[in-house]
């Protein structure tokens, strides 16, 4: 398809994601609150969308604590401030396998398995308009994780958030992620027009440069909602680059931890530096309202949580 430069683009802030990243700045939310706090200054800086996962409030550990998806869903949407939220549903595909001459005696402390019901809980639960599908599996980084999505758990845990009403936002690390994607949207677990995230730079996956993003773009259908980032420095030349390229734009710590060299950054600072890019560019910013009408999302409150 022809690349057309976005005009009005929204922004999706990654507040803290599933890395180890805890204690590489002590900017990184941990607590629920910490968590929604960073959420809420994002939206307030021009984000629209707010996409968290949660984490051990005592050690910062990445986990998947029912409880704590409620408290954080609760804080958000209690906020004075307006955002479309966007759960991670890609916990508890951790497959870490042992060493390359028995790789079935698995690394059990650091595997994380579960069905698709038990990682569609949080969902359930909390009613995001956004939760994240990982459409492929892939080796994430060196060593012997494997991050696992089979094509049966992405069709099981596709049909569950259709049938919620929650978007799915199509993880793509690669083109074949997309392919899949077109495949669920042909077989009717998920709808079309879809909502894919680009997500480049992550070993082994797409490398960022921009050839390879450009084919990437060119294999999102026609149609379909997309945005793009990379890690690290690249965060902010692909703010740039997804916008000339037709798309939206990802900021947040969980990609990316500086504002520039040496200086650690906040959720919304890296927002702050984003909408300079955009505005820099005559790019103009959709709300949260402005995302869900485009869409077709609906903000709801489970009676729980109100």
């Amino acid at each position: 398809m022809p690349l057309q430069m976005n005009r009005k683009v929204f922004i999706t802030a990654a507040i803290t994601g599933a890395a180890a990243s805890q204690d590489k700045s002590p900017l990184v939310p941990r607590s629920p609150r910490q968590i929604a706090d960073a959420a809420i200054d994002a939206a307030r800086a021009g984000a629209a969308i707010v996409h968290c996962h949660v984490r051990d409030p005592e050690t910062g550990a990445p986990c998947r604590d029912l409880d704590l998806y409620r408290e954080l869903t609760r804080l958000i949407r209690a906020a004075d401030v307006d955002m479309v939220l966007n759960l991670t549903a890609g916990i508890g595909g951790d497959l870490t396998l042992g060493d390359p001459e028995a790789p079935l005696d698995l690394d059990t402390a650091n595997t994380d398995m579960i069905g698709a019901s038990d990682r569609m809980a949080h969902i359930r639960a909390c009613l995001p308009e956004i939760c994240t599908l990982d459409c492929g599996s892939m080796n994430f980084g060196d060593g012997d994780y494997v991050m696992t999505n089979t094509t049966n758990m992405l069709r099981a845990m596709g049909r569950e958030m259709t049938e919620l009403g929650v978007k799915p936002e199509i993880e793509a690390f690669d083109t074949g992620h997309l392919w899949f994607a077109t495949q669920l949207v042909k077989e009717g677990v998920l709808t079309d027009p879809a909502l894919v995230q680009l997500c480049m730079g992550i070993p082994w996956g797409a490398p960022n440069d921009l050839l390879t993003f450009l084919s990437m773009v060119h294999n999102v259908p026609a149609g379909w909602t997309w945005s793009g980032f990379s890690l690290g420095r690249d965060q902010m030349p692909f703010v740039a680059a997804s916008a000339l390229a037709g798309g939206n734009v990802r900021v947040g710590l969980e990609d990316n931890l500086y504002l520039e060299k040496g200086v650690l950054a906040t959720n919304a600072q890296l927002v702050e530096k984003a909408t300079g890019i955009l505005t820099g560019l005559g790019v103009g910013l959709l709300g949260p309202q402005e995302v869900r009408d485009l869409l077709g999302l609906t903000k709801r409150v489970p009676g729980d949580l109100s």
